[in-house]
């Protein structure tokens, strides 16, 4: 646990008691603050006051006297699609609002660090695509080269529950757009910027304000190295806005799309191989094609920045190229399941946006494709260019027949639930095709979550193969 600093004696509010909720008021107290506490859910509220948590609904007037800062989990909106009532009235009573990334930052140093030869380090990863692939792919390569390490954030443990660095340590923070928006400290020592395309557009009115929550993890903080993805204009702009010139080595730039020049620091990667330049000569090459945990051109981007990131640490080229070769990838995430009679099953139910799934699709020749959900905005267009390599649709959702009706150009069958699907496309696969779950919309219509979808789909190819 990370004991929050800088409350001792005062009371904090704290909104919201899921993992990070219930996380936060553990760590106040462990730091001498007074959690008071509140969720709408009363089965929440009973877990807290379960563990001594004093609870008050902060909606009721008055509800802020004496209250020193307000603590907000992320999945609660603060100011778009409208303010939450209980921030609202925070910022009437004149209490300041931060979330659990905020005093994470403000409390993580501590007095052991003035013994240790080598202070501990923070790397963070934000973007829209391939946030957790890139901190979990960190956090091996770390792990392989002996470095003490922890995986947290929007991955792994909650900020506050993990354990006080040891010395040279390294923490790994996979951090939302959700995460970042209101944290008021961020100083990560290395700040990791993947990629940019249309996501959470009505928790943050539009794209301009979506880029504006990544990008205050690297204006805020300022961190000592910046790892920029390029490939879209955001990055672009962001790269150029945190850079003295040409030359700065303190920014380094990140491509799958095109080869990357100039006397900075830049990695980059095409037709799977990845090449590190700096100062205008190579300094390291990985073959990608022969990593069997990261297929695909998207992977090979969540690669150059995990790599880009070790090589700010000073870790050597070969040592990440062994590691990358025993990463077996996440969950949910271009992950094979099953091959058999030549057909091969991946489960990609992570791709829950229309970028995500195109990048999926991309990566394997002759898809059966399960796809379908709840849409989000932007709809489907921009997935023509990608469906190349789909030999058939098998739609699932509540609203599987007007999802189908957009894939132009691609044979789709309406399947609905996910087990006829598997079903319909084991019936057709033929050897060297892939049935590919990429669904290109949320979950929440059917599942509780893109992991339950994904499970799903693996459970019904287990069962079926199994038959």
């Amino acid at each position: 646990m990370i004991p929050v600093r800088g409350f001792e004696g005062h009371q904090v509010a704290v909104l919201g008691l899921g993992r990070s909720g219930l996380a936060t008021a553990r760590a106040l107290q462990a730091g001498g603050a007074v959690p008071v506490c509140w969720d709408d859910n009363p089965a929440a509220r009973a877990t807290a006051e379960a563990e001594g948590f004093a609870t008050r609904d902060l909606k009721k007037q008055g509800a802020f006297e004496g209250i020193a800062s307000l603590i907000v989990s992320p999945g609660i909106p603060h100011l778009y699609p409208e303010p939450n009532k209980v921030i609202a009235a925070a910022w009437n009573a004149g209490v300041p609002v931060d979330n659990d990334i905020g005093l994470f930052f403000r409390s993580f140093a501590g007095g052991a660090w003035d013994e240790f030869e080598t202070p501990p380090r923070v790397i963070a990863v934000t973007g829209s695509n391939g946030k957790s692939t890139t901190s979990a792919l960190i956090h091996h390569v770390l792990t392989e080269a002996g470095r003490p390490s922890q995986l947290a954030g929007n991955i792994g443990r909650g900020v506050l529950d993990i354990d006080p660095p040891e010395d040279g340590g390294v923490v790994v923070l996979e951090l939302s757009s959700y995460q970042t928006e209101l944290a008021r400290a961020l100083t990560p020592d290395v700040a990791v910027f993947t990629n940019l395309s249309p996501d959470h557009l009505d928790r943050h009115g539009g794209m301009g304000g979506y880029f504006a929550a990544k990008r205050r993890l690297f204006a805020e903080g300022g961190p000592d190295r910046a790892i920029i993805g390029v490939d879209e204009p955001e990055g672009q702009y962001l790269a150029n806005q945190l850079s003295e010139g040409a030359g700065d080595a303190r920014v380094i730039q990140v491509s799958v799309e095109r080869k990357l020049t100039g006397p900075g620091w830049q990695v980059w990667a095409r037709k799977g191989f990845l090449s590190e330049y700096r100062k205008g000569r190579q300094a390291g090459s990985i073959d990608l094609r022969q990593v069997t945990g990261l297929p695909g051109a998207h992977n090979h981007q969540n690669a150059c920045a995990a790599y880009a990131a070790c090589r700010a640490l000073n870790l050597s080229p070969r040592l990440i190229e062994d590691a990358f070769h025993t990463f077996q990838g996440l969950p949910h995430r271009s992950q094979t399941i099953a091959e058999a009679d030549g057909v091969r099953y991946v489960n990609d139910s992570k791709a829950t946006n229309v970028d995500s799934a195109a990048k999926a699709l991309q990566a394997f020749q002759n898809i059966r494709w399960i796809c379908g959900g709840l849409e989000k905005e932007g709809g489907l267009d921009q997935l023509t260019a990608a469906t190349g390599h789909v030999k058939k649709a098998y739609v699932i959702g509540r609203e599987a027949a007007h999802f189908a009706m957009q894939l132009e150009g691609v044979e789709a069958e309406v399947c609905t639930d996910m087990e006829t699907a598997v079903t319909r496309a084991m019936a057709d696969a033929e050897p060297g095709d892939t049935v590919l779950l990429a669904p290109a919309a949320a979950s929440f219509d059917q599942y509780d979550s893109f992991e339950k979808r994904g499970e799903d789909f693996a459970n019904c190819v287990q069962r079926a193969l199994e038959a």
